[in-house]
């Protein structure tokens, strides 16, 4: 799928993190990704993460899943909504969607949520932290948008639901399939379902917060500090008052943390690994029997293209002499050279047809093998 009818430079320049933006229908052709019914199949698998919203008795409810399937006949006339977390990890049509928005880099791309709803179903006015393109893939819903939001937002008292309390709509309309609504971080909004077997495609993205960055790089920094690395004062004088922390001790103090932050090199290395992580490693998808580099070549001079695992998350970072960084599921790769090439080659597109040679360079064979075992990546005849 593609866009025939939308420009990414005015909508970067105007409505990025700035405003909503209504966008009717600008695909060359919709097609709707996915069925209700399979959505809700989804939804009783163990390793996929979904829960189910019901407006049951006047008052908003949620379960959490696996949902079980005689729970769905059980539903009836209530205005319902099933939400399944990731299903770009599970579905490669889905996964599909987010090509035509890679003008957002890969790093912040975090996944495709998939909702199907009754007529009058929905979640209740709320915000989030992130950027959001809400796409309409079956049915009609009507979105409210409201102000902006914060931490100090009142909010209404729910055990597993963030709602708004004083919602107060300022736009309004009802999308079709095909059409997108592009939703800024903390901008109120709210969705209702108009009619049954409502499907909506939330394309997320990724905002780490400075405490989650201050936290775990922390974290990651202590493992490798020693024990002996102290405050020292040896030029110590007496004090008039014992009781006072001097500016000298302070300045001490606060010199020992910006030297163990300050590292630049350290911090990208740990980010691009943080970042990478999967969103469910207990998944794992690497392949019953590993492939040894030679193997590998042999696949690609079949001329089968080498696919991403729509799961995985492909980044790098440019290191000096034409070299890079590349982090691919929580780990790193050091690449030079038609290593290199690869690497840049496969964080560009979803699927790579990799060119004879660099099927001749031994480096370049060696990262696709560790990218094949750990599940990274696949040839099409895997499928």
């Amino acid at each position: 799928m593609h866009f025939t009818n939308f420009d990414i430079d005015i909508f970067l320049r105007d409505y990025w993190q700035k405003k909503p933006l209504l966008i009717r229908n600008p695909w060359a052709q919709w097609v709707n990704p996915l069925e209700p019914d399979e959505l809700a199949g989804l939804a009783c698998e163990d390793d996929v993460e979904a829960r189910l919203v019901s407006h049951a008795g006047g008052a908003l409810t949620a379960e959490d899943g696996p949902i079980p399937a005689a729970r769905f006949g059980e539903l009836g006339r209530d205005q319902w909504t099933l939400l399944v977390q990731a299903v770009d990890h599970f579905v490669p049509d889905v996964a599909a969607l987010i090509e035509p928005f890679r003008f957002v880099p890969n790093w912040r791309i975090d996944d495709v949520m998939v909702s199907v709803a009754a007529d009058g179903g929905g979640v209740g006015a709320h915000f989030d932290h992130y950027d959001v393109f809400l796409i309409q893939g079956l049915g009609r819903r009507r979105w409210q948008i409201g102000g902006m939001c914060n931490e100090s937002t009142p909010l209404l008292p729910h055990d597993q639901l963030r709602l708004i309390a004083d919602f107060e709509p300022l736009e309004e309309w009802v999308l079709e399939p095909g059409d997108i609504l592009y939703v800024p971080p903390g901008i109120a909004h709210n969705g209702v379902a108009v009619g049954d077997n409502c499907m909506t495609y939330s394309i997320g993205f990724r905002a780490p917060s400075r405490a989650e960055l201050i936290g775990d790089f922390c974290d990651d920094l202590m493992e490798e500090m020693s024990d002996d690395d102290r405050y020292g004062d040896p030029a110590l004088a007496p004090q008039e008052n014992p009781g006072e922390i001097t500016e000298a001790a302070i300045d001490g103090l606060h010199a020992m943390l910006r030297e163990g932050l300050s590292d630049r090199a350290a911090f990208a290395r740990w980010f691009g690994k943080y970042n990478s992580s999967p969103k469910y490693p207990e998944i794992d998808w690497s392949p019953e029997e590993p492939a040894s580099a030679e193997q590998l070549r042999g696949a690609l001079a079949s001329g089968a293209p080498v696919l991403r695992n729509p799961a995985s998350r492909f980044s790098f970072i440019r290191q000096d002499a034409g070299g890079m960084m590349l982090f691919v599921d929580g780990e790193s790769f050091e690449c030079t050279g038609a290593a290199a090439e690869l690497a840049a080659q496969l964080c560009a597109d979803t699927s790579v047809d990799v060119a004879r040679e660099l099927t001749q360079s031994d480096p370049a064979m060696e990262l696709l093998a560790a990218l094949y075992n750990q599940g990274s990546l696949a040839f099409e005849a895997d499928d």
